[in-house]
């Protein structure tokens, strides 16, 4: 299984391309959404990586993926510039994915 990287910036996907993940640099929601569906489809894809400032543009896709795919796993990784609180985030998920507020 590959992973695959779907970034904002050109930064992130460079550093990735040197550990030997492929992935894309998009900035819109329809380029995210079209990359996203081209990562889903493939099946030698196992693990899409997203950056954190692209899951905040396609919250209910991504969270759809997560919840019925069984792959590719979709996961968030912070950006550049750190603003990332993935405690918030898996707080968010699980809320609604089981319905607890945690």
């Amino acid at each position: 299984m590959k992973f695959f990287c779907i970034s904002d910036n050109i930064d992130t996907q460079i550093g990735m391309r040197l550990a030997g993940v492929e992935g894309t640099v998009v900035h819109t929601s329809d380029e995210f959404s079209q990359a996203l569906d081209k990562a889903c489809k493939d099946a030698e894809i196992g693990l899409v990586l997203i950056s954190h400032k692209l899951m905040k543009l396609c919250p209910e896709k991504i969270y759809t993926i997560k919840l019925r795919s069984k792959y590719p796993l979709v996961v968030e990784i912070p950006d550049r510039h750190g603003d990332s609180n993935i405690s918030e985030t898996i707080t968010e998920y699980v809320r609604e994915s089981i319905g607890l507020k945690i």
